[in-house]
């Protein structure tokens, strides 16, 4: 069963409906978190401290920045990803501690290569709409298993989605396995990123959806 997920966002800034909120957004797909399903053994005592990933800062900084707050304090969605799941996820060897953790995270991030897929199958942003089921075929053949894809409900008096997280699911193991979502499930994107007044879910099928290409 589906155990840890990488969450990889396209930079939320796109999606809010105040983009000066948002710092130096990147326009690339960044990492969100690597989340355990069961935050069971969970170490709230087991603070961050950066100085521990300080051979990481660059890679981090790059393909998991915080775009949230200022250069001066950029740590701070970090801490909370380690806070909220990590001392949950050091449950398993590979992830116990936090150089472990977010070195494992970047490097299942760098192997699914989210941006790389997406190009190779013609999916970019674009003004213009795409069909969910078409996206879900493409990740599908290229990975060998369906990743959740999760999206912004069309706003009053629009008809597309807009295409927000998409989440890969793997074994204890670190193996890719299916996301096992049901249909119409609600699986919010956390509170700190939440995305203007609406909230991320599992996308539907049937709506035309939008992959926007930059803050508007």
């Amino acid at each position: 069963y589906s155990w840890i997920h990488v969450a990889n966002i396209l930079c939320f800034c796109f999606l809010q409906m105040n983009a000066n909120d948002c710092h130096d957004p990147p326009m690339y797909w960044t990492i969100h978190g690597l989340w355990p399903d069961r935050a069971e053994d969970c170490n709230r005592t087991w603070h961050f401290n950066v100085t521990e990933i300080k051979d990481l800062i660059v890679d981090m900084r790059h393909y998991w920045p915080d775009v949230l707050h200022s250069s001066l304090n950029r740590t701070q969605f970090w801490k909370h990803e380690w806070d909220k799941h990590g001392t949950c996820a050091a449950t398993l060897e590979v992830l116990n501690s936090q150089k472990k953790y977010f070195g494992k995270t970047l490097e299942l991030y760098q192997h699914i290569d989210l941006n790389g897929c997406l190009l190779k199958a013609g999916i970019k942003p674009s003004s213009s709409y795409y069909k969910m089921t078409a996206i879900k075929e493409a990740l599908t053949a290229f990975y060998g298993v369906t990743p959740k894809i999760q999206c912004l409900p069309p706003e009053e008096g629009e008809k597309a989605q807009t295409i927000g997280q998409i989440e890969f699911c793997f074994t204890k193991e670190l193996q890719l396995v299916n996301c096992m979502a049901l249909e119409g499930e609600s699986n919010p994107v956390e509170a700190h990123l939440k995305l203007g007044t609406s909230e991320l879910s599992v996308c539907n099928d049937t709506l035309p959806t939008y992959y926007p290409s930059e803050v508007q």
